[in-house]
């Protein structure tokens, strides 16, 4: 009988901790890994992996998966980008725990906030759940390509106890706060891996109501904290506008320290915020001086929208004569969009921007014309495009104006063409100040947002970009390799107490990832409708993922699922116990 059951052989190993990569050998046996180094004796299967990378398995603690977990075991599109981990439950919507009366309530809320075709997830749900154990103990029945992990989102927990008084602005008494934090200590203790809540204007359920977190006092926020304290483990993630009048960072510096726990955020360069960047940056590191725990959440390139006429926005979308073509099948669209009459006619139009929300007016405006801050997406589109790439530029060389150059890029590849507007994180027109966030303990790689934004963003392939732009093309200076992969896998499971992964040694999961930089390359997005109900989403593969091994069983080779399925539910945090590494 074989000594393992998989050694991967001659890999440039690059192993998680930040130290220097080596060539070696990684034997695997029984979904562990047994040896890392110079590894003799055979195995079921052996991989030469000469010339490549061999990673841990990527460990993404932001998606928005809480649906498609329960019906989909690809997990795609993370799962396609080397991920074996994803953490979902995140900006305070998911559904659990969830009355029976309140499911299209939280539907709403998820289509709203995360752009999740709600006619998919009321197809593909089953809920079989009501209680946040029992939605715990429904995700562990199906077997995945990766292993999942949830918080108790705080838009669910607030709509089990204020039920129909749950509106914004709503103020839960001191009963109904108590009850909210015996939910959670539950929730927690059950196997949740922290807590979520969102305050942010940007998130609106499919109505355009702010979700429940925006107007929770802090003293709500710090009794759930406290609740998490009595359970012993569990992260407390916000995203927030972070309003002064609020003061954050100082009622999540109070919880961290009293809690012994950490509290993590998503920093961006928003418009939403009143703090910018810097200030938030400084803000947390003077209450983690303070003996606080809190860690900030940053993006590696814009977070923004990507522009298709089937997308869930485009430039020409508050136009009348759009209004009334969107209802029509594509093909009858397309006709007409073709038209050289009806495009006339559209682009000489007014935008109706009366129904339009004030509170984000701004954006919108920026959507329907700010030319200057959006990109065409070429087939091999940088992500980090200069102003001399903007439409307004392109359209100046045409001789025409940016509405119609953005009309006709849109109508490209038989009406398939992207345009892409990155609304945060990119108010410098470049990704500089993120080089120095990559190096600082206090922040972590984060905001993929795989499974959410379906019709508008497709950041699960953040770990490729991450490789193939900040560690081998960037013209703007690189970020090293281990450092990179150091981020992506132990930084991100060390803050959900997952020790058992995201480092290549004796003992730890066999999750890994074999890697041909080389012809490492995100493809050009794409509009799929193969949700439930033919809900749609973008997608995104990556050439050059040789191999992604989870639990020791290869589940995608060359990009292609070989359809196993070792992926389960994690149960609050992991331990390992170390193996003696080979010589």
């Amino acid at each position: 009988m074989p000594a393992y059951d998989l050694i991967i052989r001659n890999g440039t190993i690059v192993d998680g901790t930040g130290q220097d990569r080596f060539t070696g050998d990684i034997a695997i046996k029984d979904g562990l890994i047994a040896q890392v180094g110079r590894v003799s004796g055979d195995a079921a299967e052996e991989i030469d992996a000469g010339g490549q990378l061999v990673t841990p398995g990527f460990v993404d603690i932001h998606t928005h998966y809480d649906g498609q977990a329960t019906w989909d075991q690809e997990m795609a599109p993370s799962s396609w980008h080397g991920v074996t981990t994803v953490v979902m439950g995140n900006c305070g919507v998911g559904f659990a725990p969830a009355k029976p009366d309140k499911h299209e309530w939280l539907i709403g809320l998820m289509e709203g906030v995360e752009d999740i075709p709600g006619t998919a997830l009321a197809e593909g749900m089953s809920w079989d759940w009501e209680t946040f154990p029992e939605y715990l103990d429904a995700l562990e029945k199906l077997p995945r390509t990766v292993d999942v992990g949830t918080h108790v989102p705080h838009g669910s927990v607030r709509a089990y106890v204020l039920g129909d008084r749950e509106r914004p602005g709503a103020v839960p008494t001191e009963d109904d706060i108590a009850e909210m934090s015996r939910i959670v200590e539950e929730g927690v203790r059950a196997g949740a891996l922290g807590f979520s809540t969102s305050r942010t204007v940007l998130h609106r359920d499919i109505d355009g109501e702010v979700v429940p977190g925006t107007t929770a006092t802090a003293e709500e926020l710090v009794e759930i904290g406290r609740a998490m304290g009595r359970a012993g483990h569990g992260v407390f993630e916000m995203a927030s506008d972070m309003m002064r009048e609020w003061d954050e960072f100082g009622w999540m510096g109070k919880m961290s320290r009293e809690t012994g726990l950490p509290v993590t955020f998503a920093a961006l360069q928003s418009i939403a915020k009143e703090l910018p960047l810097e200030e938030q940056i400084e803000s947390m590191r003077a209450e983690n001086d303070n003996g606080a725990n809190i860690v900030a959440q940053i993006a590696l390139r814009g977070n923004g929208i990507v522009m298709a006429w089937q997308g869930t926005v485009h430039p020409f979308r508050l136009k009348p004569s759009w209004k009334e073509i969107e209802d029509l099948p594509w093909e009858e669209q397309k006709a007409r969009l073709f038209d050289p009459e009806f495009k006339a006619r559209l682009l000489a139009e007014q935008h109706d921007f009366s129904e339009v929300n004030q509170d984000i007016i701004g954006l919108i405006m920026v959507v329907c014309g700010g030319w200057n801050m959006q990109f065409e997406m070429d087939p091999d589109f940088n992500y980090e495009p200069t102003a001399a790439e903007s439409i307004l530029e392109r359209a100046k060389a045409a001789g025409v104006s940016g509405d119609e150059y953005a009309y006709d890029l849109l109508c490209r590849d038989d009406g398939k063409g992207f345009i892409y507007l990155p609304i945060l994180n990119y108010a410098d027109g470049n990704l500089d100040f993120l080089m120095d966030l990559q190096q600082s303990d206090d922040t972590v790689n984060s905001l993929s947002d795989g499974g959410a934004h379906c019709g508008t963003i497709c950041d699960a392939a953040s770990p490729t970009f991450m490789l193939q732009h900040w560690v081998r093309d960037r013209s703007r200076g690189t970020i090293t390799l281990e450092n990179a992969i150091k981020r992506q896998c132990a930084d991100t499971a060390r803050l959900y107490g997952l020790e058992d992964r995201g480092v290549l040694a004796p003992g730890y999961l066999a999750d890994l990832n074999i890697i041909d930089m080389d012809r490492l390359k995100l493809g050009k997005p794409w509009l799929a409708f193969d949700l439930p109900a033919g809900g749609k989403r973008l997608l995104q593969k990556a050439e050059g993922y040789v191999a992604t091994i989870k639990n020791g069983k290869v589940t995608f080779r060359e990009g292609e699922w070989t359809g196993e399925t070792p992926g389960g539910l994690i149960r609050g945090p992991q331990r390992v116990e170390l193996l003696e590494a080979a010589e």
